[in-house]
Parts: C-alpha cells; structure tokens; sequence
C-alpha cells in the first residue's frame, strides 16, 4: 500500500530536479552570452586602438591614399604566434565596410587562423590589419570561408607616407595585409590564412543573429553602442576626398 505514495513522491522530485537542471542550464547559457558580448566589445575596441595606431605611425604606417580607396578595413588585435598552428586557436577582430554615402558601417566579427604569418618582429603576437581592395574582395569576405593566397589574391601593403612606392602588384590585389607590433607596420601576405565569419560573437554583439551580408552590405543594421567609436574612427581614417 505504500508503494504508490513513493512512487509518486520519487515523479516529484525528479521533475523538481529536472527543472533545477533547465534552469541552471539557462542561467548558463545567459553567463556565456554575456561573456562572449564582453569578450567581443573588448575586441572592437582593441581594434579602433589598432586603427588609430595604423594613422599615426607616419613613416611606418598604413599609407592614407590606400585607407581612401579601400572597401573594407580588417582588424584583429593581439593575434597569438601559437594561433598560426594546425588545430590552434585562432585570432578575433572585425571587419567594417563602406556604405553607399562614403562613410564605413557597423563592424561583423571574424576569425583567423591557420597558415603562416611570417614572423619578422620575433614577438608572441601581433595585430593584423587588413585592407580590401576592390568588390571581388568584398565577395569573397562574405562567404563562409577564404584563404589568403589560395582563392584571394593577397600581398603585403606598402607602408609610410603614400601609396607612391608600391608595386603594380599591391596596386591590383584583391586584398593588402600588415602586422604591427612595437609601434611598426610591415606588410605581410599571411598566405594560407583562413578568414571566415564568428557568427557566435557577432550573435552576442548584436543580441541576434545575423550574418556578415546583413551587416556589411545590407546597411539596415545599425552599429552598437560598443561599436560606435570604432565605425568614427574608421569612418574619419578612410574617408575619401571630396576633390
């Protein structure tokens, strides 16, 4: 006769313990957003800080003319040595794009890895800057994937004052690649690197989920508040003469 009381009573707890379960697993899912928003705020404004170091370099900087005619500008601040490994980590950063007016829109989250980028400061890690030239670029920034060096045509930038001493390759490629680190810019090709969306972090960025098309070329996606400065900087960076 008492076996029913316990029966029930052992239904009870169990659905008592699984609804604990559902909503620690909740309150888990909310912390790892929250982190990752964080972690992804933290990342744009390492970049601005990246962007503004590639203006202000003077001789060894990011040639102006090249900020003017770029359609999109890549920043991954901090890029690991260990991230360039087989099954390694990878490097954070963002690109933004220009819109119809001139100006540069709200930044999507990417990651890089793989390949090789040629280590000429012998340090841990380097920021990445990344100028896309032309629309074949900027097609293929909004696939899945792309390897620099393999489907994209991609060469180190020249650096300091002008754009005046580069080659007729860097004036003609799809995509031109620096690395700073100790308050230098060198070019450099990253040839094997693979470029592709972070859909986690852009998802936790913009409290929904969308893709690199919606906000880079769409232009119905307004920058948030995190990234504001950085969409000023950028804009203030590349801006082309009016002349």
């Amino acid at each position: 006769m008492l076996r029913k009381p316990i029966v029930v009573l052992a239904l009870v707890t169990a659905g008592g313990f699984g609804a604990w379960q559902m909503r620690a697993a909740d309150a888990g899912d909310k912390g790892n957003r929250k982190a990752r928003a964080a972690e992804s705020a933290e990342t744009i404004r390492e970049a601005e800080e990246v962007l503004k170091a590639s203006v202000t370099a003077l001789d060894r900087g990011i040639p102006k003319e090249l900020l003017e005619r770029a359609e999109c500008i890549g920043l991954f601040p901090g890029v690991k040595k260990g991230a360039f490994v087989i099954g390694g980590e990878y490097g954070h950063g963002v690109f933004t794009c220009r819109k119809e007016d001139g100006t540069m829109g709200a930044p999507a989250l990417f990651t890089v890895g793989g390949g090789s980028i040629g280590w000429q400061f012998g340090g841990k890690q380097v920021d990445v800057v990344m100028l896309i030239m032309n629309k074949d670029g900027v097609r293929r920034l909004l696939q899945d994937k792309f390897t620099l060096g393999g489907e994209v045509a991609a060469v180190a930038g020249p650096v300091g004052r002008t754009a005046q001493a580069a080659t007729d390759a860097q004036m003609h490629a799809e995509i031109l690649s620096w690395s700073h680190a100790r308050g230098v810019f060198l070019g450099a090709s990253f040839k094997g690197t693979v470029i592709k969306p972070d859909m986690p972090a852009t998802e936790a960025l913009y409290g929904q989920p969308l893709t690199a098309t919606e906000i880079l070329i769409a232009e119905h996606v307004a920058p948030p508040e995190q990234a504001k400065k950085l969409v000023e900087t950028a804009t203030e960076s590349a801006r082309r003469s009016t002349s």
